[in-house]
């Protein structure tokens, strides 16, 4: 699991070759880690709450901890610049990582004892979770970013985030089974006791090998640590190039995250489907669909490279939401929803890869953790707030059908800046497959 970073090779064997390499397959177990809090402090916890006899609106509150996700960008430098006592002789990427864990673990089991009957410190410990899981994304991102080469990143996100689906699995589906037979507080038990799977994995990783600046003093140290992660973007790439850079990065999801909202299970419904076959269908089959475009965004930027595949999945991820046109009506066709699912799921896995590719070569490792938190937050700005209005929208008369029309035509602007952009800015490592290279 310790070995060395992918070998650049061309072609299909490169390829399939950075899917074998030891960092692919550490990610993996970094993304279980990852994923394993999410739903832990989200809707999981809600089902919890709910059988608590907690209220309907303070569950919704306690639930919506999982908002430190959007704000990490925030304390992401000191997790760049700040290596730690005693854990720092892992390392800085993989102290972090440890102490993240060792949060999320000992969290999740101080809940678990607390128990909502003790709403306020039950409260206090969900936060406290939800802000290690944050702190974990941030230096798994950038673990994951200094590790390998970019050409290598489509295959390190594809084994990440099947690792990360699989945690989604066991803290949401798994979980909810274990609590139809045990306590809720014993479920609680057994996802901490998940957590040692990756900690034993952040032992048996290595270190990136990045040089780190050094600077003495507070001011200095805020200086590089909080004001140049931003002004390296914009000197890079210049002003005008940067602006544009960071418009594309908020437009290139918005078709995803779009359909991300409240927006989708309320649609289901009204299509005459049933909760458990929107559970099947959605939430089981739909999670593997989604693991294999992960796996194809992965093989297509080893091959290719990070720009076509990109431009490729924008394209495809705003086409698959003019699948759900298909369903108005469908009057509970199960068949008609398992393919449109098939369809969507697989391009917006396909997006997620590329994306995550792209972000991961527009980073200076010298700011990695910080500049990455930024990107990924940005990201996932925009669709999140379109979902905040579609019910709005819904309700405002343009119907469903008016809503998916405008969740896919909305790409546009970022497919169009993608070819202004595209010779202006030169990716880290970037590797161009020629269009002969078998």
């Amino acid at each position: 699991m310790s070995g060395a970073a992918p070998a650049r090779a061309s072609g299909w064997r490169g390829a399939l070759a950075a899917f074998a390499a030891p960092s692919a397959w550490t990610m993996f177990f970094f993304g279980f880690a990852s994923g394993l809090p999410f739903l832990l402090v989200g809707v999981t916890l809600a089902y919890w709450l709910r059988e608590g006899g907690i209220e309907l609106r303070n569950i919704t509150m306690i639930a919506s901890a999982g908002l430190a996700y959007s704000f990490k960008f925030l304390w992401a430098p000191l997790v760049d610049r700040w290596r730690l006592p005693l854990l720092g002789r892992l390392g800085l990427r993989r102290g972090w990582l440890m102490l993240a864990l060792l949060c999320v673990g000992a969290g999740l089991l101080a809940m678990a004892q607390v128990t909502p009957e003790q709403l306020g410190p039950f409260i206090a410990l969900t936060l406290i979770v939800a802000f290690a899981g944050a702190t974990l994304d941030i230096a798994v991102d950038a673990y994951r970013v200094e590790i390998a080469p970019p050409e290598a990143q489509g295959a390190l996100v594809a084994t990440y985030s099947l690792g990360y689906r699989i945690a989604l699995i066991v803290s949401g589906a798994l979980a909810l089974v274990l609590a139809d037979h045990v306590a809720w507080s014993s479920v609680y038990r057994v996802m901490a006791l998940c957590t040692l799977i990756p900690i034993v994995a952040c032992l048996l990783a290595r270190e990136p090998d990045v040089v780190r600046v050094r600077v003495v003093g507070w001011v200095a140290g805020l200086k590089e640590g909080v004001v140049e992660p931003f002004a390296d973007v914009f000197r890079r790439f210049g002003g005008r190039v940067a602006f544009a850079l960071l418009l594309f990065i908020l437009g290139m999801k918005i078709s995803d995250q779009a359909l991300v909202g409240g927006i989708i299970g309320p649609f289901y419904l009204d299509q005459g489907f049933s909760k458990t076959e929107i559970a099947a269908v959605t939430k089981v089959y739909g999670i593997w669909v989604g693991i294999a475009g992960v796996f194809l965004g992965g093989l297509a930027v080893a091959r290719w490279g990070v720009h076509w595949p990109l431009f490729a999945a924008i394209a495809l991820g705003a086409a698959s939401n003019l699948l759900y046109l298909a369903l108005i009506g469908a009057n509970g066709d199960l068949a008609l929803l398992t393919l449109v699912i098939s369809g969507e799921n697989l391009a917006q896995g396909f997006l997620g890869t590329t994306a995550v590719a792209y972000m991961s070569a527009l980073v200076n490792t010298r700011y990695t953790a910080t500049q990455y938190a930024l990107f990924s937050s940005l990201i996932m700005l925009p669709g999140k707030l379109l979902g905040f209005f579609s019910g709005a929208i819904v309700e405002a008369g343009q119907g469903y059908a008016g809503y998916f029309v405008l969740s896919a035509v909305i790409a546009l602007p970022a497919m169009l800046l993608f070819f202004w952009l595209r010779p202006r800015v030169t990716l880290a490592g970037q590797r161009e497959a020629s269009s002969d290279e078998r």
